[in-house]
This record gives structure tokens, C-alpha cells and sequence, in this order.
């Protein structure tokens, strides 16, 4: 299961010559963990060989259209419960702690709910904590999936795949509520939205983002060989 979402961390990660170099260890390690039935694996699959293909400035491109320009596709947990509201920072604050309370120190400017921040955490934890982990954000990844699978998106696949993993039902009525208040894609209705100054943070946040997915599975690789987050909000 560790390499699974380790490998789903490394999908939603900006694409990059690494990553498209390193598709075949990924696909691979989703492959001989088995953690994933053949359906979520066979979408994976998709995407696994579009991004290998695919000309890099353009798999940025996509990239950047669905997760970077639209707020209902943000790869920030805490943007689909809290919004901008000040809940949000002490959300943020909370999860980080967990982080730290583990022993994880992250090593790059992403937040703490950047989803592949917090796969990556998860993915250390032991199978049980893990989907238990999973589970509380499983209505997010749910309204994720939907979203983009509306949109045509193979990226759809990764949000499947973690409600899989999680091993639950998300709460339809989370699901619910979160799809009716979807943020819209519409300009003049994101000016309205963003009218009001969101909340800042005075001080630099320590956590960060995933630095060396792939080096990553490949450490998990050998290994095997030899609290709650406030996201339901």
C-alpha cells in the first residue's frame, strides 16, 4: 500500500523529465504491491501512458489548466472545507503538527494539505492509521474525481484509486454539500468570490511539498524487500 500512494504522489506532482522518465517504476511498483484492484489500476494506466508520451510543455500545460486555474480542481484539501475562511490556518497549523509530531519535516514551500504533501505522510503510516488517514478526505478526493472525470481528465483515475485505498464510502453529505458549493470557474464570478482579502500567513510555513518521489518508492522498494486532520469539516 506504502508504494501505491507514494505512486499517486508522484502522479499529481507537476510534471516533470523525471517523472516521465520514472513512469515505468511507477507503474511497476502499482503493479507488484497489488494494493489496487484491476479496474482503478487499468484508469491509472491511462494516465500512466500519456504522461510517459506525451510532450512534456504540454503535459505542463494540462497540468496547469486543471489544477492551477481552477479553484473547484485545487490540490489543496483545506481550499474545499474552509475555503478562505480563518478555520482554514488553524486547520493548517494542525496538520503541519501532526506532520512534525511524527517526526516529518517537510522540505519545500507547499503547504501542509497539498494533496501529495499529505499522501506522502500518509504513505508512512501503518496500513490501518493509513486508510484511516484516507478516509477522512475521502468525500474530497470523491468530488475530485467527479469533476474531473466531467472534464474529460485521466487525473480522475488518482482520485479514485485513493478513494479505493481508503477502503470506505465517502459521506454523501459531504459529497453533497461540497458539489453544491463547487467553486465556479467563471471569471467574473472568481473576482467575486476573491473580493475579499483571503487569509495570509505573517510567518513562512516550514512544511513543504514532496521532494524525490521516485527515490522515494525506490527506498519503500527495498524495505519491504529486506488524530484527526479536520478535513471533514
Amino acid at each position: 500500500m506504502r508504494l501505491t500512494i507514494r505512486a499517486q504522489a508522484a502522479l499529481l506532482g507537476y510534471p516533470s523529465a523525471e517523472l516521465q522518465a520514472h513512469i515505468g517504476e511507477i507503474r511497476d511498483a502499482l503493479q507488484s504491491e497489488k494494493a489496487l484492484p484491476r479496474g482503478p489500476l487499468r484508469r491509472l494506466e491511462a494516465l500512466l501512458s500519456r504522461l510517459e508520451t506525451q510532450d512534456l510543455l504540454d503535459a505542463q500545460a494540462d497540468y496547469s489548466e486543471l489544477f492551477d486555474r481552477s479553484r473547484a480542481l485545487s490540490l489543496h484539501l483545506f481550499e474545499h472545507v474552509h475555503g478562505d475562511s480563518r478555520e482554514r490556518g488553524q486547520a493548517m497549523i494542525d496538520l503541519g503538527q501532526q506532520y512534525v509530531d511524527r517526526g516529518y519535516l517537510l522540505e519545500s514551500n507547499e503547504l501542509p494539505d497539498f494533496v501529495p504533501v499529505f499522501l506522502e505522510f500518509v504513505s508512512c503510516l501503518p496500513p490501518a492509521e493509513a486508510r484511516v488517514m484516507l478516509g477522512e478526505p475521502a468525500h474530497i478526493f470523491a468530488a475530485l474525481e467527479q469533476r474531473l472525470r466531467e472534464r474529460g481528465s485521466d487525473y480522475s483515475a488518482v482520485f479514485g484509486a485513493l478513494v479505493e485505498l481508503a477502503g470506505v464510502r465517502p459521506d454523501s453529505v459531504a459529497l453533497e454539500e461540497l458539489q453544491k458549493n463547487a467553486p465556479s470557474d467563471d471569471p467574473a464570478k472568481i473576482d467575486e468570490e476573491w473580493e475579499e482579502k483571503p487569509v495570509t500567513f505573517t510567518e513562512p510555513h516550514e512544511m513543504g511539498g514532496p521532494t524525490g518521489i521516485v527515490a522515494k518508492i525506490r527506498a519503500a522498494r527495498k524495505a519491504m524487500g529486506g488524530a484527526r486532520t479536520g478535513l471533514k469539516g
